[in-house]
């Protein structure tokens, strides 16, 4: 890994009404062509964090730096996943269009070549959702979807990849896969990954961010029961993608 963080957040505050923070006093870093995951119960703020590191919302206080730069100024480096997308569905784009707006940047009068379409097909592909290529994006299932959002994400060859919970409308057996193409995916980008799959953080990643308006960084050996309580302020438990549970209690983030 670089010695240069791939993010860093300092001292950042944040906040839609004044006087109600979102996010207070946030200080930590993300290493390059790591795997990082967020966590925190709804609405503590973790979607803002990205929307912070996109350059989409400016802090109240304190600084943000993507890829050594101001957000906006790395926006064109970064491939983002939303959590949802609104789709309507009288608007006739494929699914191969909707992959390919993630190239938009290179093509200011958005005139796709040949390269931008084998580009598409081949993370459509890496997704197994090739087939869909021509199919109206809003005819897709959610999960089919989720699929190609981040297809469209992958699409530009992005050095640091955003993704919001990208397994939220997938089955079991694609969250594996999804999370072995990651871990592919990190030797050559950053990847920060909000989810709720707990899972996630005791088998995949190298840090954990625990946001619940604050924010603390946790290596993945720290992260104990007693930690994660602590984020989402009730007992939660760790569940594995094999679905063995390492406590009798269910989850409920």
């Amino acid at each position: 890994m670089s010695d240069a963080p791939a993010i860093e957040c300092s001292r950042v505050a944040f906040g839609f009404r004044a006087g109600v923070p979102v996010i207070e006093d946030a200080t930590f870093a993300v290493p390059t062509r790591s795997l990082t995951c967020v966590i925190g119960p709804n609405g503590g703020g973790k979607t803002t964090l990205l929307l912070l590191m996109l350059g989409l919302l400016q802090p109240l206080s304190g600084t943000v730096r993507v890829l050594g730069r101001l957000p906006g100024e790395a926006r064109t480096r970064i491939g983002y996943m939303p959590q949802r997308v609104g789709v309507d569905d009288t608007f006739p784009a494929s699914v191969m269009d909707a992959v390919l707006m993630g190239r938009l940047d290179r093509h200011a009068c958005g005139r796709y070549d040949r390269s931008d379409r084998e580009a598409a097909l081949g993370v459509l592909s890496e997704m197994g959702v090739a087939d869909l290529a021509r199919r109206p994006f809003f005819s897709l299932s959610g999960g089919q979807r989720q699929r190609a959002l981040i297809a469209r994400a992958l699409v530009s060859q992005p050095e640091l990849l955003l993704l919001d919970e990208p397994t939220a409308y997938v089955d079991p057996a694609f969250a594996d896969q999804f999370y072995a193409i990651v871990e592919r995916l990190r030797s050559k980008m950053t990847v920060v990954i909000v989810s709720h799959d707990l899972g996630v953080v005791s088998e995949r990643v190298d840090q954990v961010v625990c946001v619940n308006r604050t924010v603390r960084i946790h290596p993945v050996s720290a992260m104990t029961g007693e930690v994660i309580n602590a984020v989402y302020g009730s007992r939660l438990n760790l569940v594995r993608h094999d679905h063995n549970c390492n406590h009798g209690v269910a989850p409920h983030a």
